[in-house]
């Protein structure tokens, strides 16, 4: 059932009127991001705390990346999110989040020394794909899947430029890439095999961290 807000803001705003508001978000983010060092964006899950090893690792992962001169970049909100944040920040360096206005579950977190706010999410992933020269994947729910089949279909199709997309513990993801790799590529063939080259699994983060400095010389 939508909330009271949403049903006011669908009564209120004409189609017309509403395409001033998404040309104000992408006017928005163009011109907060255009100086932006070279960045890596984070994706995962907002339901971690700091005791659990995604939030960690992901803390981690950020403070090597501006260690290494990248900015980092997150959806701005809890879990993962936060803790790219936090170790970019920590570490001295820019730490962007983009965080998207939802009914529930997602606030921006304190970390995010670059922050901007979005309402529309396909205006939030452009700003992902425009000003990330990686990606570093996370296990996450169906908003981390969404980032992530986003860039590799980008990629894919020669919308954009290759670049790293690397998801974080291989236990994690293998399964749903044996099931790519099976059902849509050898069965059905609706994949290319040179397709599941697009993404690779690695285990930490100075593994993620050390095939972004060889992909991406800076």
């Amino acid at each position: 059932m939508p909330s009271r807000q949403y049903l006011v803001d669908d009564l209120t705003f004409s189609d017309s009127w509403r395409m001033f508001r998404i040309l104000s978000e992408f006017v928005d983010g163009f011109e907060e991001l255009a100086n932006l060092e070279p960045a890596v964006s984070i994706f995962g899950s907002a339901r971690v705390g700091p005791d659990h090893k995604e939030y960690q690792d992901a803390e981690k992962t950020a403070r090597l990346l501006v260690e290494a001169g990248y900015a980092v970049i997150t959806g701005g909100g809890p879990g993962t999110m936060e803790a790219g944040n936090k170790g970019a920040a920590e570490a001295g360096g820019q730490s962007v989040g983009l965080n998207i206005q939802l009914p529930h579950e997602q606030a921006p977190n304190r970390y995010a020394n670059l922050p901007l706010d979005f309402r529309y999410f396909f205006v939030r992933k452009v700003m992902f794909v425009k000003y990330s020269m990686a990606y570093i994947v996370f296990p996450g729910g169906f908003g981390t899947l969404d980032e992530m089949f986003e860039a590799v279909t980008l990629i894919q199709t020669k919308r954009i430029r290759p670049f790293p997309v690397l998801l974080m513990y291989t236990d994690h993801w293998r399964p749903l890439l044996d099931w790519i790799e099976k059902e849509l590529c050898l069965n059905d063939k609706m994949l290319s095999p040179e397709d599941l080259d697009i993404v690779r699994t690695v285990d930490t983060p100075e593994e993620a961290v050390a095939i972004i400095k060889r992909r991406i010389i800076l």
